[in-house]
């Protein structure tokens, strides 16, 4: 009979919800990450600026709508991006 083991996992909740491809290429992933968040920052700030200079009210509103959309994205991606260097980081390297 195998008794049961109680003891915790070394992998902390945080790299547990991360699947195992990606936690192999952490680095990568955040360059990705990166590189996805400054695309989506850009078209904001583009967003941005076309509101800023649209005729009307509903084009303006519509324009920062938008904005505020792909701006909340950019945050999200940049914040895995952060994810995965920290974990990449914290990890200890493999031998």
């Amino acid at each position: 009979m195998h008794a049961l083991d109680n003891t915790t996992s070394s992998r902390s909740v945080m790299t547990r919800r991360i699947t195992p491809w990606e936690y192999r290429h952490l680095r990568a992933f955040a360059c990705g990450y990166f590189a996805a968040g400054g695309f989506t920052l850009g078209v904001g700030l583009v967003l941005v600026s076309l509101g800023r200079g649209a005729g009307t009210g509903r084009e303006r509103r519509k324009c920062f709508g938008w904005a505020a959309w792909f701006l909340l994205l950019a945050a999200l991606t940049f914040t895995g991006g952060f994810r995965d260097l920290y974990l990449d980081r914290s990890t200890p390297p493999r031998i």
